[in-house]
């Protein structure tokens, strides 16, 4: 059963690299500006993946101006955690670092276990046949849980 979108959703990674970039992206995409919508990750010591632009941009989503930021500098610059009415974590680590963050906050944090594809596949192609995979599965969550893109 699809739900209302949230006025605001936080997806948090392990590095703000991949997965959390490529579910802000599409969610802006499929469902326009009605919603705040940010990424971070645990850590941030990593650029946006070139694998995930590249998946991204097949289905006209942008991400190469993506810059990676960590839950800490999210805090420092004022973005403040307890202003979010969804926190979505992709990998185990942010789930743990978002309810370890969020445990004084009445605020819903959901896990969806997206693949991280960084590593898998030798050749270009089987690299990027991984960061598809990722990108599919979280285009999936997305429809069923808010249903088919608005536009």
């Amino acid at each position: 059963m699809t739900q209302s979108l949230p006025q605001s959703i936080l997806f948090c990674c392990d590095h703000n690299a991949v997965r959390s970039p490529m579910a802000e992206g599409i969610m802006k995409k499929f469902y326009g500006a009605g919603t705040y919508v940010q990424s971070v990750g645990v850590m941030n010591d990593l650029e946006i993946d070139g694998f995930a632009i590249a998946v991204c941009q097949e289905i006209g989503v942008e991400l190469s101006r993506h810059r990676s930021r960590s839950f800490e500098q999210m805090q420092q610059w004022g973005d403040d955690l307890s202003s979010f009415d969804l926190v979505v974590a992709l990998s185990p680590a942010s789930q743990r670092q978002a309810l370890e963050l969020t445990r004084v906050f009445h605020l819903e944090v959901e896990y969806w276990p997206i693949m991280d594809p960084t590593g898998l596949g030798e050749s270009r192609e089987a690299k990027l046949a991984s960061y598809r995979q990722s990108r599919d599965q979280i285009i999936a969550h997305f429809v069923e849980r808010w249903g088919e893109p608005a536009a």
